[in-house]
Order: C-alpha cells, then sequence, then structure tokens
C-alpha cells in the first residue's frame, strides 16, 4: 500500500478563495471545497482546525497577495510615480485577485472582523497612493484626491453597468487612469 498524498494547505487555501469570489464566503464549505480540489473532506482536517480556521488563511493569503506581494515586485521596478502607481494598479486588480477582491469586499458588509481587515489593507493601498501622487508634485489634499479617484476607478469599473460607448472598456479604462494621474 503507497504512501497518501495530502492536498497542501495551499491548494485548500487556492480553491476557497475561488469558491469565496464566485459564491461569497457562505458558499466555501468544506465538502465543496473537497469536491472542486477532487477528494474526500478528511485532508482537510489534517491542514486546519476547522473553517474558521481555513477562512482566515484566506484572508491572509488575499492580504499577502494584494499588499506584500505587490510591494515587493514594486520594490524592484525602475520607473516614476506614474508606472509606479499603473504597476500597483495591474497587479492588485488582476482578474483573479480582482473578483476575490470584490467578493472580500461583499464580506466586509456583513462582518466586521473582516470589514476591519479590508479596512487595514485599503489604508495600505491608499498610503501607497498618497505617497506615490505626492511625488508628481500633487499637495496633501490633491494626492489623497488623486488617490481615491484612482482607487474608486480601479474597483468600482467592476460595478459600473452602463455601456462605454466612445471606446472599448480597457481604452476608456486607460484613459481614465491617465486623467486622474495627471
Amino acid at each position: 500500500m503507497g504512501a497518501r498524498t495530502r492536498t497542501p494547505r495551499s491548494r485548500w487555501i487556492e480553491q476557497g478563495l475561488a469558491v469565496l469570489a464566485t459564491g461569497g464566503p457562505d458558499a466555501v464549505r468544506v465538502e465543496v471545497l473537497a469536491a472542486g480540489l477532487g477528494v474526500t473532506k478528511g485532508g482537510f482536517y489534517g491542514q486546519f482546525a476547522d473553517r474558521g480556521e481555513l477562512l482566515e488563511a484566506m484572508l491572509d493569503t488575499w492580504e499577502r497577495e494584494s499588499v506584500d506581494d505587490v510591494d515587493a515586485a514594486l520594490a524592484g521596478l525602475d520607473g516614476d510615480a506614474r508606472t509606479r502607481i499603473l504597476r500597483a494598479g495591474l497587479l492588485t486588480f488582476h482578474e483573479r485577485l480582482r473578483a476575490v477582491d470584490l467578493a472580500v469586499r461583499d464580506w466586509a458588509r456583513r462582518d466586521p472582523a473582516v470589514a476591519a481587515r479590508l479596512r487595514r489593507v485599503d489604508n495600505r493601498r491608499m498610503a501607497f497612493l498618497r505617497e506615490q501622487f505626492a511625488a508628481l508634485g500633487a499637495d496633501e489634499v490633491e494626492a489623497e484626491a488623486r488617490g481615491v479617484l484612482a482607487f474608486c476607478l480601479a474597483v468600482g469599473h467592476e460595478l459600473l453597468a452602463a455601456d462605454l460607448v466612445s471606446a472599448p472598456r480597457a481604452e476608456v479604462l486607460r484613459a481614465a487612469m491617465r486623467v486622474v494621474s495627471g
């Protein structure tokens, strides 16, 4: 009889984030994750004490990928503040992470602990944006205003149901970012 291969903790977390992105936190159930991974749910308990520990690990992963990994990628980036802002946006709101981010935002509306985590992440993101816009010569209020606009553009464009008629959506979003960044 061969040794059993355990499903790594990281795969449970990744599957949990995928389910969160499509169905919200209530959809993140051990049975659902196990089925998605093609394993039995017994292996879950070899990695996590309970569902709550998984949810916390998912939030830890989202925060690390959303802020820490972005900071690390930007640390080695040459370029001006505009380049850093655009690169941070691309890294933060790529398709997979954007879907998770929107799900966390929705979850935070109903869970004070998740809301506190989201506030911490957003505060770190805003601090980055203020710093970059200040480096472009904006005074304190203007740097914060531009940061708010850039952040709202990154998050809110997903919620905009209006048809954009002047150009394809991606082109309009790039033009909007050029307006915001001055």
